[in-house]
């Protein structure tokens, strides 16, 4: 039998089974909600891609030509012959760019399982029917009316004959026939022409304002004549007191034959603004890159002895953000990007004490140990794969609450997807080519139109403009480029297995899988590129396309070719004699942590100036080193001479350091030389310590020995903290660490994307149970047959029979079965033996040998002859 004289399938469960496993397989990839969990046969499977939940993720994920075929079939007939969705999509003119797309636009709807059916009767399932067909609570975007059988629907027989009659039809003997001679007219070009020739012109001009939508209109009870003319002939008719319609069929005949003004079946072109040398975009990337990594060491070294208190609600506060957007010298929109950049990788967390703050976390430490490249792949890799969202920090929520920096609220689960597709088309461009960022938005609509008819500023755009933002912040891009690094980490997620675009002229193909015995069903493929432009990946594909082994080689990849362009540390400052160091590049760790206790960052930039004063000398005395090792270090680390100022400042600190000691009586100063006391005494500074003297060289104070260094140091004393037993406590800074943290896990969108080995045994299990809900079954006797689906209960001396006949004649048996958990199920077995309660037999339903209870199996029955 030929594929031509196949019965078509007459729902949707009939087409899956037609299917081979590639296509299933494409199918449950493209819908990964359909797998889970899995169905237990291809009727159950139909049941679940006709949900509306099911329906309206598939339809989300269209692109724009794929959503305008499915629009066009809601509003053909039911079932539509291609020829007519043709018409519909390509208009009476055959738009060629259009016809050439339409194919594999169709083939994807089929894989998707939203189309099923041959070429000569095109279903669109019910759910998306009722989703995209025109309503007057629900306007179609294609902005057509209802038919004019709907639209008629409620008019007395009379009026239907008078419309008939004024559009000059013979008179019927029924509405249903006046109707469909109606219809008929409007659908037929020349005629329709001729009728519309005699229109007055004011009539012409309110169709031609209704024809592109919304196609309904407000009329009052005696109408103008210009649309009475219009009423009488049923180019517009009333759907309720007061409001008309312009029906379908006029529409489209106005439109000539078009369901969408402007089909759209070629995704724009990502066009280039500016054309760099990509060795500049490449070393522009680098230094944003360093920026990016000292950025973040920055803000956790500012946090090190415990950050910012936690809102009781969660997250950052307005006045501790600003706070932090003041240190890092950045806008509070950046601040916010650099603290949820450094919480997804985990180097930031809330300690989870009574008095809750923000702190460093122990990864913190490991990371500060790894290679400046290696580090800055790791915050592209936790960029990438982020759902949180940095750009809605100060927005509200739906309770109208404002969303707060590391507070509930900012997870966005397009977020991956939509910064991994930007990138990607960002790497289509030439290499140093930096694009036109709305023709990035273009291309995204395309792919993924809108909710909204504007689309400006909807969720996916804003996504798309944040992520070019943080791209270039973070050294992605350089000047708007991609840069190399960046197109590793890229390249590596988009290989073959995410999309990979099909050689030019790419058609579907029909091949044919067994349906049954003696029975063949034609089914179609999807190309992994139709006429409309490379397929693009799905979200779930591209959160699951690659393995950890692969991310890592990824990583490294991306961290190899930085690591070159990333400046080298130095081991040496310039001192000056104004008091300053110049670092004329990063600093080597140690060098850096020491710099950093010994003196103050005055500037940054190309070259950090550090200013040495009174205050960051004592400093480094209260952290343990002596005059001379201050000396030393600035002798070994500086390409100049000591400055002569400098020495003296080191000198002067450190002959006053130590020389008053302060100690918990709740407070005491002590001092050899009582001179120095009296001076204390005597200063009116001094008042709000409320000093009294308790021998010739102590002083007493109810005020505690922090506050009572701070007001000596205040007046101009270098006074040293001492311990219980008179010992100089050595004040070194103690880094606040979190206990272990792990770092906040995306937020998937959806079920993940099924790897090739789930696919294959949902595969197995959907038609091993679909063969036993299918299997025709013996009768039970001369009268009654048991029809698919449906197992008769049998006694437990009746199956252990039939089982034990089964061993001996090596038959099949279809039983019922309820496992451990309750569960049931319908199986396809053969029995080999029947022993101690147990039958083992080879499971066609797993494709393997197991052992069933019998006191679990329901009831069994033989299988037909055939």
């Amino acid at each position: 039998m030929s594929t031509e004289d196949l019965p078509a399938p007459r729902s949707l469960a009939e087409a899956l089974r037609g299917r081979d496993d590639a296509s299933l397989a494409a199918l449950l990839r493209s819908r990964p909600d359909l797998i889970t969990p899995v169905p237990t046969d291809l009727t159950q499977l139909a049941t679940r891609a006709g949900t509306r939940a099911s329906v309206v993720r598939a339809l989300e994920r269209l692109d724009r030509f794929a959503l305008q075929t499915a629009e066009a079939l809601a509003v053909a007939g039911e079932p539509a012959t291609y020829d007519e969705l043709l018409g519909l999509t390509a208009g009476d003119g055959r738009d060629p760019d259009v016809a050439a797309a339409l194919p594999g636009a169709v083939a994807g709807l089929r894989e998707q399982a939203l189309v099923w059916g041959s070429d000569d009767r095109l279903r669109l399932v019910r759910t998306a029917r009722e989703l995209l067909a025109p309503s007057p609570q629900h306007p179609s975007p294609t902005g057509l009316g209802p038919s004019v059988q709907e639209a008629t629907a409620g008019m007395s027989p009379g009026r239907i004959q008078e419309i008939v009659a004024a559009a000059g039809l013979a008179s019927t003997h029924d509405s249903v026939s006046a109707v469909g001679a109606l219809s008929g007219l409007f659908t037929d070009r020349a005629r329709m022409a001729a009728l519309l020739d005699g229109a007055p012109a004011e009539s012409l001009e309110v169709l031609r304002r209704l024809v592109w939508g919304p196609p309904y209109g407000q009329v009052t009870h005696d109408p103008a004549a210009r649309l009475r003319w219009l009423l009488d002939r049923g180019l517009l008719l009333p759907t309720a007191p007061g409001t008309v319609v312009l029906p379908r069929e006029v529409a489209l005949h106005l439109r000539a034959g078009r369901a969408h003004r402007t089909p759209e079946p070629a995704p724009p072109a990502v066009e280039p603004a500016a054309v760099h040398a990509p060795q500049v975009v490449d070393a522009t990337a680098a230094g944003q890159a360093y920026t990016a990594l000292a950025t973040v060491e920055e803000l956790l070294k500012d946090w090190d002895e415990g950050g910012p208190a936690v809102l009781r609600a969660g997250g950052l506060s307005v006045r501790d953000l600003k706070r932090t957007a003041v240190a890092l010298d950045v806008s509070e929109p950046v601040a916010a990007f650099w603290v949820e950049l450094a919480y997804g990788a985990g180097l930031l967390a809330s300690d989870g004490e009574a008095d809750e703050r923000y702190a460093a976390t122990p990864a913190y430490d490991e990371w500060l140990e790894r290679p400046a490249a290696a580090r800055w792949a790791q915050l592209a890799e936790t960029w990438l794969a982020a759902t949180r969202t940095s750009g809605l920090v100060g927005g509200r929520d739906l309770k109208e609450r404002t969303l707060s920096a590391l507070g509930p609220g900012l997870d966005r689960s397009a977020a991956p997807e939509v910064r991994h597709r930007v990138l990607a088309l960002l790497a289509t461009l030439p290499e140093g080519a930096a694009p036109d960022a709305e023709s990035v938005l273009a291309r995204l609509r395309w792919e993924r139109p809108p909710r909204s008819p504007q689309g400006e500023d909807d969720l996916r755009t804003r996504l798309a403009r944040w992520t070019l933002t943080e791209a270039e912040m973070l050294g992605m891009t350089g000047r708007g480029a991609l840069s190399a690094q960046g197109r590793a980490l890229l390249g590596a997620r988009a290989d073959g297995r995410q999309g990979k675009p099909a050689p030019a002229g790419h058609q579907e193909r029909t091949t044919t899988r067994a349906a049954s015995p003696g029975d063949k069903l034609p089914v179609r493929h999807v190309p992994t590129a139709t006429a409309a432009g490379p397929a693009h990946p799905s979200p779930t594909a591209l959160a699951s396309a690659l393995s950890p082994t692969e991310k890592a080689v990824a990583s490294a990849a991306a961290a190899r070719l930085l690591a070159p362009l990333l400046p080298e540390p130095l081991d040496h400052v310039l001192l000056q004699a104004d008091l300053t160091a110049v670092a004329p590049g990063p600093l080597r760790r140690p060098l850096a942590d020491m710099l950093g206790v010994l003196a103050d960052v005055e500037s940054k930039g190309g070259a950090t100036v550090y200013r040495f004063t009174p205050a960051s000398v004592r400093r480094a005395l209260d952290a343990g080193r002596a005059a001379a090792d201050l000396h030393a270090f600035l002798a070994e680390h500086s390409r100049t001479p000591v400055p002569q100022p400098l020495a003296y400042l080191i000198d002067d600190v450190a002959r006053r350091h130590g020389h008053l000691r302060v100690g918990a009586a709740s407070a005491y100063v002590r001092c050899d030389d009582d001179s120095v006391l009296n001076e204390i005494l005597a200063d009116k500074r001094a008042a709000g310590l409320r000093l009294r003297r308790l021998a010739p060289t102590v002083l007493a104070t109810q005020a505690d020995p922090t506050t009572l260094l701070d007001g000596l140091r205040a007046m101009g004393f270098a006074p040293a903290a001492e311990s219980a037993e008179g010992d100089v406590l050595i004040t070194r800074a103690l880094a606040h660490r979190t206990p272990p943290r792990t770092a906040p896990a995306p937020v998937p969108d959806g079920p993940p994307a099924p790897d090739g080995t789930l696919l294959t045994a949902a595969i197995r299990a959907i038609r091993a149970g679909d063969l036993a809900a299918t299997t025709p079954l013996k009768p039970a006797d001369d009268a009654t047959a048991l029809a698919p689906g449906e197992l008769p209960r049998t006694s437990s001396a009746e199956t252990l029979a039939t089982v034990q006949a089964a061993v001996l004649t090596g038959e099949a048996l279809w039983i019922g079965y309820v496992n451990a958990e309750g569960a049931a199920s319908q199986r396809v077995i053969a029995p080999v033996r029947v022993e101690g309660g147990f039958v083992t037999a080879y499971d066609h339903t797993a494709d393997e040998v197991r052992t069933y209870p019998l006191h679990r199996i329901t009831g069994v029955a033989e299988l037909a002859e055939e």
